[in-house]
């Protein structure tokens, strides 16, 4: 059963992503739950520990679909699936997946060092998958890694521009991979 913090936290990841996280205010939040801007800090700190609630339930969010893509797939086959729970996370979970993409830069030191450490261990992750499939001989020799996961994650990270929350997503990541990866695939040549 969800609790009124949930409920503010929900309303602080809606409000963050259509207004961003300066166009909201607490007397926003206070209305969107129908209390008094007083009582919401008997549920908070502050905003910006709204805003880091909201970046560390996007990190959850997309680690956890990293965490089930299954180790003993082929690198491309789970660069295929961490893409598709990429792009779910995105559209089950639009306004966090928005607020993580976009929002991060507003957080204060403290909270801007963890969450930053979080996306770049994210982003290793995905480094990973293709440094392996480049030892497994299933992509290019000569693909840098790093380049090929920034270019992937570039054009899933902006999904939450121009995915609906009723769109399938599977066949959507299927896609993107044949033109990504098969595309970085398809002229590998024994080096």
């Amino acid at each position: 059963m969800a609790t009124r913090r949930d409920d503010l936290t929900r309303a602080a990841a809606r409000l963050f992503a259509e207004r961003g996280f300066h166009g909201t205010s607490m007397g926003d939040l206070a209305e969107a739950l129908g209390v008094q801007k007083g009582s919401l800090y008997s549920h908070t700190g502050s905003k910006q520990q709204l805003l880091f609630e909201t970046m560390r339930a996007g990190a959850d969010a997309f680690h956890a679909a990293l965490d089930a893509v299954p180790e003993d797939a082929s690198a491309v086959e789970r660069i295929r699936l961490a893409l598709r729970g990429h792009l779910r996370v995105v559209v089950e979970q639009l306004d966090v997946a928005t607020v993580f993409t976009r929002e991060w830069r507003y957080l204060d030191d403290t909270y801007r060092a963890e969450i930053v450490a979080e996306r770049r261990r994210y982003e290793e992750r995905f480094r990973a998958l293709f440094r392996e499939g480049v030892e497994a001989g299933e992509l290019r020799p000569d693909l840098d890694a790093a380049t090929a996961a920034l270019l992937v994650l570039s054009a899933a990270n902006w999904a939450y521009t121009w995915l609906t929350p009723e769109r399938e997503t599977d066949e959507l990541a299927d896609r993107f991979t044949a033109i990504l990866v098969d595309g970085i695939r398809g002229y590998a040549t024994p080096a």
